[in-house]
């Protein structure tokens, strides 16, 4: 359970493949580079519980510096690249990082943002940069053999920031061997069949949670990971087909840009090599998983959790086909649902989500943060729903996204599920604006697939298209449309900076 026995036992089978440049990095490769990346860390001082900080576009390189630092026992802190210095910096602060590995094209963002780091702990990949160290050249004078005192590290991630400040998600700090077995690969073997010689092909930028955490899992398995620089819709296929994947992880707006390629684009490829399709991380309309479910078969799995790690439920394709809309029953935690008074609310009646007895975490230097989410009933990520008599969870909206208008609960999850099934909707947001009679209006701000299309007669068209589908209630009142929404790369939604425009108004 650990790249270093797929080294021993076939050290020549991919690691890592590029999937835009087909560079390749063999385990013995990963092996080499990890242990480098281990050796030069000590070098720098860093020592079990230090903290690395890793400010990088997906490169080959971005996985080998996060096995050298789970093999030194430290604490590895995967960063956004579309952090401003401000925020980029607060990260560095608060997690107390020692070193920073980052992209030539982000060092300018990287050096603002860690100041006080001397040259020698300011890594650049990729490229020059004044102030920083090439990470070839630093890695070439290290031993590509293991270091003597190797543990256990982790990673801490932080939120993403869809409601405040980040936090940084704080759990212990393993004991016991590096190649000790954890939860994630237990649960990934009994969920997803991840076993030797998979073939997973990973999507979307490494320095998020699900990226990151299953495309080490996969190694563990001694699986080749096939990692795309960035998302589009048709390579993603291709790299299917080319490659032969069994396994990959998703999210909704990928489903629905893939499905709004033209008929021939999407008959084009193979995709029979494909035994487990992963999604999570945001909301996907019915409607859209039941076409992906129809295009490639009952492969399509579903989970429900966060960075948190408190609680995990999980649903097959064919019990979604049953339960369509469901997330899931949980595996780590009994689900809770709490009323506005804080009393438990029986099956089939809406409110906040806990999980009981499920995992524990904190947030890094913030324990008013972590209070505020945890409690006698257990732990929340901030989620409203239900459960069903047979405790299958379903999701209606986050409770910050919540809208309160004329006295009546809206959740604007489902009008944006519904305008997204129109074909000249690439992306939309709902939310509540400020209204004198209402207290709040429901308000939507699309994205469409031509921006030369936006204007009042897309508008109507698309109001009578959801009035047909929803109660008016629900239902915008108007319309306004942007070029690109602020959405995260792992498909979360920055609602609260499109929000923030309308309130500021007030």
């Amino acid at each position: 359970m650990h790249p270093f026995h797929h080294a021993a036992s076939d050290p020549g089978r991919p690691a890592i493949i590029m999937a835009g440049t087909g560079e390749t990095l063999s385990y013995a490769g990963l092996e080499a580079r990890s242990n480098q990346v281990a050796h030069l860390l000590r070098q720098l001082g860093l020592a079990r519980g230090d903290t690395i900080a890793v400010m990088m576009h997906n490169h080959i390189d971005f996985l080998p510096i996060c096995w050298g630092a789970q093999r030194a026992g430290l604490i590895y802190v995967a960063m956004s690249t579309k952090l401003t210095p401000d925020e980029a910096g607060y990260i560095i602060a608060d997690s107390g990082a020692k070193a920073v590995f980052a992209s030539a094209a982000l060092a300018g963002v990287a050096a603002a943002a860690a100041p006080d780091l001397p040259d020698a702990a300011r890594l650049v990949i990729g490229g020059a940069a004044p102030g920083f160290t090439p990470l070839g050249a630093a890695l070439a004078a290290q031993p590509e053999t293991r270091i003597a005192d190797e543990s256990t590290g982790r990673d801490m991630l932080y939120s993403s920031g869809t409601t405040g400040r980040p936090k940084g998600v704080r759990g212990p700090l393993p004991e016991g061997p590096i190649d000790a077995p954890d939860g994630l690969t237990g649960l990934v073997a009994m969920l997803y069949q991840f076993s030797p010689g998979m073939m997973y092909l990973s999507p979307a930028p490494l320095y998020h949670a699900a990226p990151l955490r299953y495309c080490m899992a996969a190694h563990k398995f001694g699986g080749t990971v096939v990692v795309m620089e960035r998302f589009d819709p048709e390579t993603y296929l291709t790299m299917v087909e080319k490659y032969r994947i069994t396994h990959s992880q998703l999210v909704p707006t990928m489903f629905v840009r893939m499905l709004k390629l033209p008929d021939d684009a999407r008959a084009a490829h193979d995709l029979s090599s494909l035994k487990v399709a992963i999604h999570a991380a945001a909301p996907c309309p019915v409607d859209v998983k039941h076409a992906m479910i129809a295009w490639w078969g009952p492969v399509i799995y579903e989970y429900y959790s966060a960075t948190e790690g408190a609680g995990f439920t999980s649903i097959t394709p064919q019990e979604w086909l049953a339960k369509p809309g469901s997330v899931g029953k949980s595996i780590l935690g009994t689900i809770r649902v709490l009323g506005d008074d804080d009393q438990l609310l029986p099956p089939g009646q809406t409110g906040r989500i806990y999980f009981h007895g499920g995992g524990t975490f904190s947030y890094h230097n913030d324990a008013e943060k972590t209070a505020s989410v945890t409690g006698e009933h257990g732990a929340t990520f901030g989620d409203i729903g239900h459960v069903d008599d047979d405790g299958y969870l379903f999701l209606t909206d986050r409770a910050a996204f919540m809208i309160i208008s004329g006295g009546v609960n809206v959740y604007p999850q489902e009008a944006e599920n519904a305008l997204t099934l129109h074909p000249e909707v690439a992306d939309v947001a709902v939310f509540g604006i400020p209204d004198a009679e209402m207290g709040e209006a429901v308000h939507a701000v699309v994205q469409p697939r031509d921006m030369a299309s936006a204007g009042p007669e897309l508008e109507a068209e698309l109001l009578v298209f959801i009035r047909g589908r929803l109660s008016h209630v629900k239902c915008p009142k108007r319309i306004d449309f942007m070029a690109e929404l602020p959405r995260h790369d792992t498909g979360k939604l920055y609602k609260r900076l499109l929000k923030d425009q309308y309130w500021a108004k007030v």
